[in-house]
């Protein structure tokens, strides 16, 4: 069972040929089994599964239907679940219960979805390799000496392994779409303000966004239509009518413009992962797409200006964890700045303080208008870009990521590299793009993804493109050895 997709699933459900609670069960009993070598969860939720489980089997019984009732996922462990420990892979939060639900959560729940547990990353969501974590790093099933991608490296390598079918994640520069990319797997980071962040633990406010993890396009529409949605509570949620995205997946690619920048195929791209981005071009081509050269001039100052805003947000979200009010708190303090000193210093990881740091000085007075300023102009710029292209394509392609999954450790030394993977994913986030990774093919054996991006709000058209190029490529079909 536990090679099914969510759409299988859905269909086994309702034609009875298994129940969900025998599905949790077996996805449960293949977690403990598989995942000491990954590690690719934090907290498992058994009591809590199997009890959705039955009742969504009690719900079916009574004639309800539904893609995601009864279907097993996890969360990645930023979202907020009742009297259900959410750390955000971070010593600051490992004694943290939360007190309600994320709107996520509760929507998917309500959607009859069954909660398995809550998945690794690195911590506060801060980095591209899942290495970060409190828990430990988390290993890709392709090779288990390398890294899965992050900060959803946990959900990633556990839908990459087969322990469940699906799971949300969240994309602040990339962070579904890479881990997606090094796994196999298809992640999409909708919209800004698609999917609520209303018990979402922050990183970057106005770069955070919820998404889907799956192995193909069809899954990540039916995640996506549990998850998306206005939501009250965030004020940066929009209030657009969400459409069926299941049913936009088979249009024809006849006549659809596809834009790939010139600015993708610089000197930092791994050659062979070139050769796959235009063997996807062709592919697309011979199912109807129209193929445009495009530019993006202002690709080559996103970086910067990602890593002054994400910290600068970072810094002034994370101030909130004190060991005052809850979370980590250091032992015998002797007087209120030593607790906070201590508190912070003891709870906080070296990636974490380290673009605390930099958002601190980028925030500070007499740097403010050098830095951040600045850095927000450029955002502009970036989408002032996408802007411009959209006016002749309707959708965006490049790699991915400049280079397959490294070595565990291999980046430890030069925060830097690690930060340059992001190169082709930030630019979304800075701009509120939705953007999506697919699989296709392989180089030394380990994933390389392509990647989409669209206008506001054209998540279906997303899913449309991958869903027919899955349809007529076998790549997210492989399974890792040994999964």
């Amino acid at each position: 069972m536990h090679h099914m997709t969510l759409a299988e699933i859905a269909r086994g459900l309702a034609d009875k040929k298994f129940s969900s609670e025998e599905l949790t069960k077996a996805l449960l009993a293949r977690i403990a089994q598989l995942d000491p070598q990954l590690n690719s969860f934090i907290s498992l939720t058994e009591e809590l599964a199997l009890s959705q489980a039955k009742a969504a089997d009690a719900r079916r019984a009574n004639g309800e239907s539904g893609a995601l009732l009864g279907a097993p996922i996890a969360h990645k462990d930023l979202f907020c679940t009742q009297g259900i420990r959410t750390s955000c892979g971070s010593k600051m939060l490992d004694n943290f219960k939360a007190p309600y639900d994320a709107t996520v959560v509760a929507k998917l729940a309500a959607a009859g979805a069954v909660t398995l547990g809550k998945t690794n990353m690195d911590e506060f969501a801060m980095g591209s390799a899942n290495e970060s974590s409190y828990y430990g790093a988390v290993k890709n099933p392709w090779n288990l000496e390398h890294v899965p991608g992050g900060s959803s490296g946990g959900s990633a390598a556990a839908v990459a392994a087969r322990l469940l079918p699906a799971a949300t994640a969240t994309d602040t520069g990339g962070s579904i779409r890479q881990p997606a990319a090094f796994t196999n797997l298809t992640g999409l980071k909708p919209t800004y303000g698609r999917v609520s962040r209303w018990g979402m633990i922050a990183y970057a406010s106005s770069l955070d966004q919820g998404g889907p993890l799956a192995r193909t396009a069809e899954d990540c529409a039916i995640l996506l239509q549990g998850m998306a949605g206005f939501d009250p509570n965030d004020s940066t949620s929009i209030d657009e009518p969400v459409p069926d995205y299941s049913a936009s997946l088979n249009g024809s690619l006849q006549g659809l413009r596809i834009g790939v920048p010139k600015e993708y195929f610089g000197a930092g791209l791994d050659p062979r992962i070139a050769e796959l981005v235009h063997n996807s071009v062709k592919a697309l081509e011979k199912l109807g797409a129209v193929i445009k050269e495009i530019s993006l001039p202002n690709m080559q100052h996103a970086i910067p200006a990602y890593y002054v805003i994400a910290p600068a947000e970072a810094s002034s979200n994370l101030s909130r964890f004190d060991g005052v009010r809850f979370g980590y708190r250091c032992e015998n303090p002797q007087n209120l700045i030593d607790l906070y000193k201590r508190s912070r210093g003891e709870g906080f990881g070296a990636e974490v303080q380290r673009r605390i740091m930099v958002g601190a000085y980028a925030l500070s007075a007499g740097y403010y208008d050098a830095y951040y300023l600045k850095a927000q102009k450029i955002r502009r710029l970036v989408k002032n870009d996408f802007m411009a292209a959209f006016n002749e394509v309707d959708i965006i392609l490049g790699p991915t990521t400049p280079n397959p999954a490294w070595k565990l450790g291999a980046k430890n030394s030069d925060p830097v590299a690690e930060y340059l993977e992001d190169v082709y994913t930030i630019t979304a986030n800075l701009a509120g793009l939705p953007g999506l990774s697919m699989p296709a093919g392989f180089v030394d054996g380990l994933p390389v993804g392509v990647q989409l991006l669209a206008p506001y709000f054209q998540e279906g058209r997303l899913l449309n493109v991958a869903h027919q190029y899955q349809l007529n490529s076998d790549w997210h079909t492989r399974t890792p050895t040994g999964f």
